[in-house]
């Protein structure tokens, strides 16, 4: 299954911003509410599985043909999007996920190189900081490398947004009643049945290479290795954030085609240890509690609808 197909950020940062003492204060949060408050060992942690998939993106072969956008779209029965497929003003204005597109490709003008692509979508973190900030366990990090979301479990409080370094979930603002984060799922049924994600299945130009994490870094330290002109010596993804699943080699540096640079090579979720034993419960454990007795209420109102509808020979509404 490893097979090789053929082959900043929109938000700009000050240095520990508002946003970053959230995200810190939303890790500790969902990780405190799983443990002990009195012990720096209670936070959520987990490991990259070392057998784990990956995907190489090699910027200098992307020519912003948007054939991921489109792939990603049908396979995940998304809307269609705002701005055509082939439609090339999509690239005058810097985009981000959503909840209508769990893929997206920016454009980058780079002087001296000309446009450089860039596509964006959920990393998969080795050991996700929204894993971690999650107060009900919303989010599993899978054997196979996917970050996978369950809106059932979900009660709408976005620790995850907040938390992220790469700012990739995304609010569905249109279920105001039906708290629901969206974002990629690396294809994980796909995965499972031996298939490759769809976007790499669609790239015509070998830019998405679908593997092993370990056979891909191998690879990407190859083609650095064997054309230093046309590659920085940087695998974007190798040790940012403990590591992701999704991993980039650009002819231009990262900084100038909007990836974060401070993100530190630790996990998130650990420079927050400290700070995890200082806190008072009563911070960290009422919002899991109150997201226990939502989710709670939420499946009992489901189980009840679900029963009416069958009482009365309807089908549950959507």
């Amino acid at each position: 299954m490893s097979k090789e197909v053929k082959e900043k950020d929109p938000i700009l940062k000050e240095p520990f911003s508002r946003r970053d003492f959230l995200k810190t204060l939303s890790i500790a949060t969902g990780s405190l509410i799983v443990g002990s408050a009195g012990s720096a060992s209670a936070y959520r942690k987990i490991k990259g599985y070392r057998n784990s998939y990956g995907m190489l993106v090699d910027l200098t072969l992307c020519v912003g043909c948007r054939s991921c956008e489109r792939a990603c779209n049908e396979v995940n029965n998304l809307p269609k999007p705002d701005t055509p497929f082939d439609d090339a003003t999509v690239f005058e204005r810097l985009r981000r996920p959503t909840a209508k597109a769990y893929t997206v490709v920016n454009r980058y003008e780079i002087e001296g190189s000309g446009p450089v692509y860039r596509k964006i979508q959920c990393n998969h973190c080795n050991e996700p900081a929204c894993f971690s900030a999650c107060p009900i366990h919303a989010y599993t990090k899978t054997p196979e490398g996917a970050v996978l979301y369950d809106e059932n479990r979900c009660f709408g409080c976005r620790y995850c947004m907040i938390a992220c370094p790469f700012y990739i979930p995304a609010y569905d603002y249109e279920s105001a009643l039906r708290p629901r984060i969206m974002k990629c799922i690396f294809c994980y049924p796909r995965i499972k049945q031996n298939r490759i994600p769809a976007c790499a299945e669609a790239c015509p130009t070998g830019t998405l290479t679908f593997g092993r994490r370990e056979d891909l870094l191998k690879l990407a330290r190859r083609r650095i290795l064997r054309n230093p002109s046309r590659y920085i010596d940087h695998i974007y993804g190798e040790h940012e954030a403990g590591g992701t699943s999704w991993l980039y080699i650009s002819g231009v540096p990262f900084k100038d085609i909007g990836f974060p640079e401070d993100i530190p090579d630790e996990p998130l979720i650990t420079q927050v240890k400290g700070f995890l034993s200082a806190v008072p419960v009563v911070f960290t454990v009422w919002p899991a509690l109150f997201g226990m007795c939502y989710a709670a209420v939420k499946h009992r109102y489901k189980g009840k609808r679900e029963e009416t509808s069958r009482k009365e020979g309807k089908d549950e509404p959507q």
